[in-house]
Formats: C-alpha cells, sequence, structure tokens
C-alpha cells in the first residue's frame, strides 16, 4: 500500500471508523492500539514462537478482555517443531512469560552459530540443556577440575506407580508434578511435595503413595551412584557406576556372610535375592546403606 493511504487505513482503525484491520505480521513490530480486543492468526503454524507471542500481545492492551484465535490446517498436518511451539504459546499466558518463551524458543530451534558450525548447531544433537551441560563439564575438566559424576538411574522393580488421572484430571497439573517429582533432592522435599498433593486433591491413592516410594529411591540411587536397578522374580540386581562411594570391604564381608543369597559381577552388578515377605524398595535402600558411605 502507498504511504498515505496505509496511514488513513490506520488511523481509520484506529478511530473506530473501521472495526476490523486485515493486515500482515508487520502489526508485531510495537503496534500499540488499546481498544483491539480480538486476533486472529491465520496459518499460526508458519510463524515462530517469538513472532506469534509478539502478535498475541498486539490484543488485550487495556482493561478490555482480549482474545486470541490461532488457526491451522489441522494438527496431524503440523511439523513437530510447530506442534512444540503451539503448546508453548498455551502453557505461557502469564505476566512475565517472556523470559520462559525464550528458553523454550531456544531448546526448539537450537542456539545457532553461537554454539555449532551451522544455524542449528550441535545442539539439535542432544538437547540445548544437555549440551550446556556437556560444554560446562568439559571446560572444567581442561582447567583440571573434578568433574562430578550425575546418574539418572533406570528403575525396573514392577510396581505399579504413577499419578492417576482420577486423582489429578487436568493432565498440565499432573506434568506439573512429575517435573517436581523429578526435581526432588532430599527427603524433605519429598515430603514437602507428599503435603501438597494431599492438601490440594485429597488423601493420597496407594498407586501415588507407591510413585512417591519409587522416586525416593530414585534420589538414593543418584547419591549412591547407581545406574540402574530392576527385580526378577525374587532377585533383585543393583548396577554401580565404577566412581560409586562403596567401600569394598563391606561388599566383601557382605559376599562371604551372604554366600549362594548374593553374588557380584565383574561389571560391578550386585544380585541379591529378597528374603521371604520383604519388600524391594526397603530392601535397596538397607544394602546402599551397608556398603556405602556418602560422598563429601
Amino acid at each position: 500500500m502507498a504511504e498515505r493511504e496505509l496511514e488513513k487505513v490506520m488511523l481509520d482503525f484506529l478511530h473506530h471508523r473501521s472495526n476490523l484491520l486485515l493486515c500482515s505480521a508487520i502489526i508485531e513490530s510495537g503496534l500499540d492500539i488499546p481498544t483491539a480486543n480480538t486476533m486472529i492468526i491465520n496459518r499460526a503454524d508458519q510463524f515462530g514462537l517469538a513472532q506469534l507471542y509478539q502478535l498475541r500481545g498486539r490484543v488485550g492492551r487495556s482493561s478490555q478482555r482480549a482474545y486470541a484465535y490461532l488457526l491451522i490446517p489441522g494438527e496431524h498436518l503440523l511439523t513437530p517443531d510447530a506442534r512444540k511451539r503451539l503448546e508453548v504459546l498455551q502453557e505461557l499466558d502469564d505476566l512475565g512469560s517472556g523470559f520462559r518463551l525464550a528458553a523454550h524458543d531456544l531448546e526448539i530451534r537450537g542456539a545457532g552459530n553461537l554454539l555449532g558450525k551451522e544455524q542449528s548447531g550441535n545442539v539439535t544433537a542432544v538437547g540445548f540443556e544437555l549440551y550446556a551441560q556437556m560444554l560446562e563439564e568439559t571446560v572444567q575438566e581442561l582447567r583440571g577440575g573434578k568433574i562430578h559424576v550425575q546418574i539418572e538411574p533406570d528403575i525396573q522393580l514392577g510396581l505399579p506407580a504413577y499419578i492417576p488421572e482420577a486423582y489429578i484430571p487436568d493432565v498440565n497439573q499432573r506434568l506439573v508434578f512429575y517435573k517436581k517429582l523429578a526435581n526432588v533432592q532430599d527427603w524433605s522435599d519429598l515430603e514437602e511435595l507428599a503435603n501438597e498433593l494431599e492438601d490440594r486433591f485429597g488423601p493420597l491413592p496407594e498407586l501415588v503413595r507407591v510413585f512417591l516410594e519409587v522416586m525416593d529411591l530414585r534420589r538414593v540411587l543418584r547419591e549412591y551412584l547407581v545406574t540402574s536397578a530392576y527385580k526378577r522374580g525374587e532377585k533383585v540386581t543393583v548396577h554401580f557406576h565404577p566412581d560409586a562411594p562403596i567401600k569394598s570391604e563391606r561388599l566383601v564381608a557382605l559376599l562371604q556372610k551372604d554366600r549362594g543369597r548374593s553374588q557380584l559381577s565383574p561389571d560391578l552388578r550386585f544380585t541379591f535375592t529378597l528374603k521371604p515377605g520383604e519388600e524391594v524398595i526397603p530392601a535397596i535402600k538397607t544394602l546402599l546403606q551397608t556398603l556405602g558411605h556418602h560422598t563429601e
């Protein structure tokens, strides 16, 4: 449009001589029309996350309730990245969420030339968070520092343990609590989350109680550098990392004491047989407390 024509259209819209503005994404750049209360974005899947966030911010700039409708051709036609962008935009609907959005955008697109030769860089292969962690550890190692081993244990104990939909119907709320439980560092954190669940959603079902026990076991396995713990029948196997803080003399003593009931493979897999009526999670914790000592 010519400059004068464009100016007239905008002034007409601003002064309510017209109630509909059909335009391109150029309006994302700081346009402030307080009375604009509804936006329809066609083919929202074609826009970047930051673009959508800025476009959505063009409405709702006064006390009047506003709406932003994002139109897509159909969920089955969305690319994985487009789906992620739209899901993130749905979640970030509160004030001050710009930084979180930028972090999600960085995670989806990668950090580009900052950390790799091409726009997507090496980040896409492992994810930005893991890439940044690997980079930090490599720099620390080159400087002669000590690398602290971090373990994400694999737990297969045959126990039904999860947060059922009947207990927390909203899927987003369930995901929030799964994330909180995954980040638990000590028993007090876990106890606090258990109290929060009970306070908000009522008495804990058995499935949730078992899930909390598994999460506490996961915390203990991390502490003792156990890469996996699994149960086959009445036999339980605990696989130690080579740097696990276990005392060899205690291990030898236990093998001699429980000869026939426990054994150790060359790759540090310790297998023992549960006693009649013995529960698997307390048994694993007792074993670790017997064999190990805490890292400083």
